[in-house]
């Protein structure tokens, strides 16, 4: 799971969820560079590589795409870039980029799935020009062994170097926040019985038609923001809060996309109940169900 946007910094803080670009302002905006470009032919070219139903689902324009990084960065850190390097009060590693990816430190571990390591390797194989240092040490862990050792260095030059780079990047978070979830699909429903495979697939089909483009927005960022569902790990007293979960649960609603975030938010307030009671994880549920509501399209009215 991408344990991403689970926690308010306290350093630095951040105001309430609002989105800033609408849909409609960011599709008048003038056309990405070649290079988002290349990124996302290379995201249509693997979304097409399915033969099942997952291969059917509409398609982002690369626009869309862009909206939908920033959008994240919206829910992630309301568009400050100092929030693009942070750490979490009660975690044990930092969160970067858009998408607040996890970065264990060096000989340390964590419940959690590492993603930042992940991204820089994608950029790389991409021919992105990633700081000498992070390439350096995105396998043999974060150079920071602490909270404060991170905020210590908040202002020295490494760490603006990174933000800059981070800022400068955020179509191509985008696209590898994008390509998780059909890298993820095959696996939501492997070892479910034949009966449940199919209302799966159908549910999840059904919300990414929704009000197109917020139905794939929201699979894309639950799954970027609370998991898959699948990590043993990433459960309490048994019970799972990832996008399987999420799935498994919808009922019937006004619109699917109803169901589903009314089914997140049940599966969020049941994580809460059933968090070990030092995590205090009670403090984050308003922001993270406010989050849920930038699914609906009238969250741009």
């Amino acid at each position: 799971m991408i344990e991403t946007a689970a926690q308010h910094f306290s350093m630095p803080s951040r105001p309430a969820y609002s989105p800033v670009v609408t849909l409609t302002e960011q599709l008048k905006m003038p056309a990405n560079s070649n290079r988002f470009n290349r990124f996302f032919a290379l995201l249509l070219f693997q979304f097409a590589t399915f033969s099942s139903v997952w291969a059917q689902l509409p398609e982002l324009s690369s626009r869309q795409l862009s909206w939908l990084g920033d959008q994240i960065f919206t829910n992630e850190c309301n568009r400050d870039q100092d929030c693009l390097t942070g750490w979490n009060e009660g975690e044990q590693f930092p969160s970067l980029g858009i998408g607040h990816f996890i970065w264990i430190p060096a000989g340390q571990q964590a419940p959690f799935e590492e993603t930042f390591p992940a991204l820089i390797d994608f950029m790389l194989t991409e021919g992105l020009d990633v700081p000498d240092w992070i390439a350096a040490a995105r396998h043999s862990g974060a150079p920071w062994q602490s909270r404060s050792e991170f905020y210590a260095q908040f202002a020295m030059p490494k760490m603006g170097q990174l933000r800059r780079f981070l800022y400068a990047t955020r179509n191509e978070q985008a696209v590898f926040i994008a390509r998780r979830l059909w890298q993820t699909l095959p696996e939501l429903t492997a070892g479910l019985p034949a009966a449940e495979v199919s209302v799966i697939e159908q549910r999840f089909e059904s919300v990414a038609r929704a009000a197109p483009p917020y139905g794939l927005y929201a699979l894309i960022d639950y799954l970027h923001f609370k998991g898959s569902g699948l990590r043993v790990s990433e459960r309490y007293q048994g019970q799972g809060w990832g996008l399987l979960q999420v799935l498994q649960n919808m009922e019937p609603a006004a619109t699917d996309l109803d169901s589903f975030i009314n089914s997140a938010a049940r599966m969020l307030e049941r994580r809460v109940r059933n968090a070990p009671e030092a995590r205090n994880e009670q403090r984050w549920l308003a922001g993270w169900t406010a989050r849920l509501q930038t699914y609906r399209p009238a969250a741009e009215n």
